[in-house]
């Protein structure tokens, strides 16, 4: 049942782009944001994605739900697909504006502005769009191949 594997591996690109692009849109939402609650401007977040090596879990998970014990697999690793290790803040400077009326001016006037540029997140959200449309082809056809698997049963 390796097909099995296999939807762990497409299922676990699809939620890190997923997440992804979650990311970016609160960037680009924030984008003008010059008060936090940590304090200073907003800060860009940026997901960091890492490969995850392991056995079949969703085979696992659905044995466990049957009431099932699963045959071991020990000797045979498969690749289990990827993971968000974690989302950062870029420590990027902040750009600066020239404005002593705006209330979150400091004392020579100038005002912090989030470290997001609208073009590179642009550019980050197709590129996760893309990722994220693979992911689903990926899945598709390994629906396909699935069904078509099963129609040589009849």
């Amino acid at each position: 049942m390796a097909f099995l594997s296999s939807i762990d591996i497409v299922g676990s690109g699809i939620t890190a782009q997923h997440l992804r692009l979650d990311v970016i849109s609160e960037n680009i939402t924030n984008m003008n944001t010059t008060r936090t609650e940590a304090g200073g401007a907003y800060r860009r977040k940026v997901t960091v994605f890492q490969a995850e090596s392991g056995k079949d879990s969703f085979r696992d998970k659905l044995a466990a739900a049957q009431g099932r014990k699963l045959v071991s697999n020990d000797g045979f690793a498969r690749t289990a697909g990827v993971r968000v290790a974690g989302i950062l803040e870029d420590q990027s400077d902040f750009k600066l504006k020239f404005d002593p009326t705006d209330p979150d001016a400091n004392e020579d006037g100038y005002v912090e502005l989030p470290n997001v540029d609208l073009v590179k997140e642009i550019t980050d959200g197709m590129a996760a769009s893309q990722a994220y449309n693979a992911n689903v082809t990926a899945f598709n056809l390994m629906k396909n191949v699935i069904s078509k698997g099963l129609e040589i049963g009849k």
